[in-house]
């Protein structure tokens, strides 16, 4: 019989760094993400966004929750909505991630191809699934509002492989 490891303790770990923004982006780079553009229609125009901070929340209700900083150029758009689109991207939209990323982006020109949908809502075409979700809840969190949302359509079924977000860049699932 071999004996048990001795526990690590605190002490034998390195101090770390002070707990700062940029600590959390420097950790956060290490995290895999999905890749999500989240869309809304207000005034008759359509918004959106690139977000790699999708969570499904609870099963039943069908809640998920996503942020947004409020200095984004989308957040007016998200703010005044009762309905989003939230888009789950392919690894063959890597282009299509930057363009809902970028500032000052014509992101719903050509090439985006996209309709209306449920409720009004811009849904992209050529993703690997999509949903129509009901705000119910804008929760403010720092300079952002955490977004809780309620799934009320959607479809499944495009295909393809999901895109990653991980060290600042859009990347393909390695087998």
């Amino acid at each position: 019989m071999t004996a048990p490891a001795a526990p690590t303790t605190s002490s034998s770990r390195p101090a770390g760094h002070p707990g700062s923004p940029d600590l959390l982006r420097s950790v956060f780079r290490r995290h895999a993400a999905g890749v999500a553009v989240i869309t809304a229609e207000t005034r008759g125009r359509p918004a959106g966004f690139t977000a790699t901070s999708l969570n499904s929340v609870s099963a039943d209700p069908p809640l998920l929750s996503f942020t947004i900083g409020t200095g984004s150029s989308s957040w007016p758009a998200v703010r005044d909505s009762d309905h989003l689109g939230v888009h789950i991207l392919g690894e063959h939209q890597r282009e299509l991630a930057g363009r809902f990323a970028r500032s000052g982006a014509d992101r719903f020109g050509a090439p985006t191809g996209w309709s209306t949908g449920p409720h009004g809502v811009p849904v992209l075409d050529d993703v690997l699934a999509w949903l129509v979700c009901r705000v119910v809840a804008r929760v403010p969190a720092g300079d952002h509002r955490v977004i809780i949302a309620e799934a009320v359509a959607g479809d499944p079924a495009g295909e393809g492989r999901p895109l990653l977000y991980h060290q600042g860049r859009f990347n393909a699932l390695r087998d």
